[in-house]
């Protein structure tokens, strides 16, 4: 049987490179301003994008150094060498002191730009972690409880980022609000469903959509545990998020530069090129990693019975109802599913990743990025007695790929435009 992991880390890889800062930046930035380029940076990708920014108007443009400023937050081990903006790296999906520290000198520097000044938002995914301002009346440490909580729920990230807007100084068009006198560019990495403006980074420069009452029903929906300070400050008017027609957005632009559908269709094209038929599923799935996976392997299966020669190929941002407490993210659980339904069959391999190159995790820089399942998995899983049913109970993914020398590490990669998952069909030639 032909070793389909290089092609998969390929089909992987193609995905990533098509939403790098170095590659989508430098031609949506904009000229320079009168006044200064402050520029404020959340996300996984954003120490790169901040660095790929200096590159645009130190080099390219010739600006005088000290007319550019700002800073960069990011998660820990995404950061790069900058020259002018400052790069900080800050916890995720938890929040810590850093990015709690962080945000506030953001919105200072916001607050602080001039009408001839371009406040320059540079956005990926991870910004909503990375850039922590609790709202008056709620503890820092009261914030990251509700983070854990949502984290835990399986709520979708659309829902979880509607509960920390509210919760939220900066999310929600605040930073805007924060520094409308200048010009404010936002330009943005999509990682969300549809690539819905308002859920990057929570949409702090943006208008937001969904209500306080919306938060308070969120809470019940998922039965949170949430101290009464956080249920009083859903309940204050003041801490409404900004509505479109908010003087805040007068001179705010936004625009996405990467999105995860023009990620899948490079990995298609790697696909497509190496011969196989494409069944794209979409960009934008949502919901549990272990129901998608069922439905992908019913889907492999019919192919592997009908002879197809296909790559199923999926984004979007899956789920995970945590229930035991073990270890391991959405794509690792996707793929340890898909082991267990596909254990039988010969001539089918997958990968699931996270583009950022960290999958669920402690917010390690060395977090497994997904895993990959194929016929040596299936062998690894008979000869070392491994139950995938029982690690899938357990939550225990990253566990059982460590046994079976399946994760995917790939390191931080700098950008952030959700899953790519892959599901490669091939026909079973029977000698004879």
């Amino acid at each position: 049987m032909t070793d389909r992991r290089p092609l998969l880390r390929a089909i992987f890889d193609a995905a990533v490179a098509a939403a790098h800062p170095d590659v989508v930046l430098s031609a949506h930035l904009r000229p320079a301003p009168k006044g200064r380029v402050i520029c404020l940076a959340a996300g996984k990708g954003a120490a790169a994008m901040a660095a790929a920014a200096e590159r645009h108007y130190l080099d390219a443009l010739t600006l005088d150094p000290a007319r550019l400023t700002g800073i960069a937050t990011t998660r820990h081990g995404h950061g790069v060498p900058t020259r002018r903006i400052k790069v900080i790296e800050a916890g995720h999906p938890v929040p810590d002191e850093a990015g709690l520290k962080a945000a506030d000198d953001t919105l200072r520097l916001a607050s602080e730009a001039s009408a001839d000044d371009l406040l320059l938002v540079l956005l990926s995914g991870g910004g909503s972690a990375n850039w922590t301002a609790p709202v008056e009346g709620v503890s820092f440490a009261q914030k990251q409880q509700v983070t854990r909580a949502l984290l835990r729920s399986g709520a979708p990230i659309g829902e979880i980022n509607i509960v920390r807007k509210h919760l939220s100084r900066i999310k929600g068009g605040r930073l805007a609000r924060a520094g409308q006198r200048a010009e404010i560019v936002t330009l943005a990495i999509s990682d969300v469903p549809r690539d819905d403006a308002s859920a990057i980074a929570s949409g702090p420069t943006v208008p937001d959509p969904s209500t306080l009452a919306d938060a308070r029903a969120l809470v019940a929906k998922y039965d949170l545990a949430i101290d009464d300070a956080v249920r009083r400050a859903l309940d204050d008017p003041r801490n409404e998020s900004c509505k479109p027609g908010d003087p805040a957005f007068a001179r705010a632009q936004f625009e996405i530069i990467a999105r995860p559908k023009a990620s899948l269709a490079a990995a298609a094209k790697v696909a497509r090129d190496a011969g196989y038929q494409i069944v794209d599923l979409g960009a934008d799935l949502e919901g549990e990693a272990r129901e998608v996976a069922a439905d992908h392997a019913r889907l492999a299966l019919k192919a592997h019975r009908e002879g197809q020669r296909i790559a199923i190929l999926s984004g979007g941002e899956l789920t995970v109802t945590v229930r035991g407490n073990g270890r391991g993210g959405p794509n690792q659980e996707y793929a340890l599913a898909l082991a267990d339904l596909l254990k039988e069959t010969p001539g089918i391999a997958a990968l699931a990743a996270d583009t950022d190159g960290a999958d669920g995790g402690a917010g390690s820089a060395a977090d497994p990025a997904g895993a990959l399942i194929d016929q040596t998995t299936f062998a690894k899983m008979k000869s070392l007695g491994l139950d995938a049913a029982a690690f899938l109970a357990n939550n225990d993914a990253t566990a059982f790929f460590a046994a079976t020398g399946d994760l995917l590490l790939t390191g931080p990669t700098l950008t952030n435009v959700n899953d790519v998952r892959v599901v490669l069909v091939d026909p079973v030639r029977v000698s004879g």
